[in-house]
């Protein structure tokens, strides 16, 4: 595992996919992330609240970033209950990554189909 720079996952908590907040206010990307803090992430991830990523039109999103010398990826149409595992198996193979670019076939099909955004290292 690279020990290299630590890698955030970030959730966006304002994200409610087309729905208005559950009864008790709380929204689907903010019980994504809860989802995660109770699944727990691997040694080296720091998972982190956001308020906002900005793309609202694609459901829960997340953003994988780690150092000045990873990509950094938005993924976007996560579902809570449905996606926590996807997102586990994707943050730990990013974080196997010395450089962020995990093999196309290595991703899950859903990383493939909803990745909204990559962005290139500091160090390009």
């Amino acid at each position: 595992m690279n020990k290299l720079s630590p890698v955030e996952l970030l959730v966006c908590v304002k994200c409610r996919r087309d729905t208005a907040a559950l009864k008790d206010g709380t929204r689907p990307g903010a019980m994504l992330h809860a989802q995660l803090v109770k699944k727990g992430v691997p040694d080296g991830v720091t998972l982190k609240a956001v308020e906002c990523l900005s793309n609202c039109s694609s459901g829960c999103s997340i953003a994988l970033r780690g150092g000045s010398a990873r990509w950094t990826y938005v993924y976007g149409n996560l579902i809570e209950g449905r996606h926590v595992e996807i997102i586990i198996d994707g943050v730990t193979a990013y974080f196997e990554t010395e450089n962020g670019l995990v093999p196309w076939r290595a991703r899950s099909e859903h990383f493939r189909k909803n990745c909204v955004a990559r962005i290139p290292p500091q160090e390009f």
